[in-house]
């Protein structure tokens, strides 16, 4: 499976937040970029990225971006990215973006996402601009030396082109439903 190729539009989407309601892609029609990032609870680099999104949300807010996680790991492998533990966990960890769950899977495909986590960044016209990683040091973030996803957003809100456009997603696979 490939991601969505540079330029093309987001896939509409419908899904269930963890904070209760539907959520779609019309609803962040007034955010000039639009981050979304295959998340879920279990992966070591979700958890380790966790905080270092929430950062991303929370300096960036002012200037109208959106950060929207989705969770599409099957439940039947992997039990603990059930939607009653993604409202857990985001309760715990104080999510400062919307947590939603792709039970299907379908949201997943339609982007060709293989990673958790693995970003997706859409301009005003939500084509994509940018996919990939977060940064160049997972494990440890006093060691980060570059920031492509803030480059992007940073690059996008002041009317430039990303560069670059894409990196590799550095993760845990997508559990697929058997």
């Amino acid at each position: 499976m490939t991601p969505i190729a540079l330029g093309a539009h987001a896939p509409d989407f419908n899904l269930p937040g963890v904070d209760g309601k539907s959520h779609s892609l019309g609803d962040y029609a007034s955010s000039p970029v639009l981050v979304v990032v295959w998340s879920c609870n279990h992966c070591p680099y979700v958890q380790a990225y966790e905080g270092r999104l929430m950062a991303i949300a929370r300096d960036f807010a002012d200037r109208g971006l959106r950060v929207v996680a989705i969770c599409s790991n099957s439940t039947v492998t992997h039990p603990q990215d059930s939607f009653e533990r993604m409202v857990e966990r985001a309760e715990a960890k104080g999510f400062n973006f919307d947590y939603l769950r792709d039970e299907s899977q379908d949201l997943a495909r339609a982007f060709g996402a293989q990673r958790t986590p693995e970003v997706f960044v859409f301009d005003a016209d939500r084509r994509l601009r940018y996919q990939g990683g977060i940064d160049d040091s997972w494990e440890n973030e006093s060691a980060v030396t570059k920031t492509p996803l803030r480059s992007a957003l940073e690059a996008l809100l002041a009317g430039r082109d990303p560069s670059p456009t894409s990196t590799p997603a550095v993760g845990c696979s997508i559990k697929w439903n058997p």
